[in-house]
């Protein structure tokens, strides 16, 4: 996927053991996010957004169908790494580990909620 595909923002969808990864966002916790750079893709950005926040590292795997929202796009991203490096923008305290199917508050992009909807385990 080349950043004309990949929109605007990219959303990373991180998660591991029933947890999704959630971060600060606004007055709640959303996904991390953020832009490409330049010629990178999707997975890539997902990696790197979530090492530059979190300090995990992850390994963008499936950019999700599109949703409704344009210039979104939302990548599943596997976790490399159970403990945080230090270089994270935010602390491991300033991070939530929900369980998927607590998330029916957060606000979630469409094809994300459908993710988790077909992936939370019962």
């Amino acid at each position: 996927m080349t950043l004309e595909q990949a929109g605007n923002v990219v959303r990373a969808v991180v998660v591991y053991d029933g947890r999704v990864l959630l971060v600060p966002d606004g007055d709640g916790w959303g996904l991390p996010a953020g832009t490409p750079e330049p010629a990178e893709t999707a997975q890539a950005t997902a990696a790197r957004i979530v090492y530059e926040a979190t300090g995990y590292l992850v390994d963008g795997t499936e950019p999700l169908e599109p949703g409704e929202a344009a210039g979104e796009t939302a990548v599943v991203c596997r976790l490399l790494s159970e403990s945080p490096s230090s270089g994270g923008r935010l602390t491991p305290d300033q991070l939530r580990w929900t369980p998927m199917e607590e998330t029916t508050g957060t606000p979630l992009p469409a094809p994300v909620r459908t993710y988790l909807q077909g992936h939370t385990p019962v």
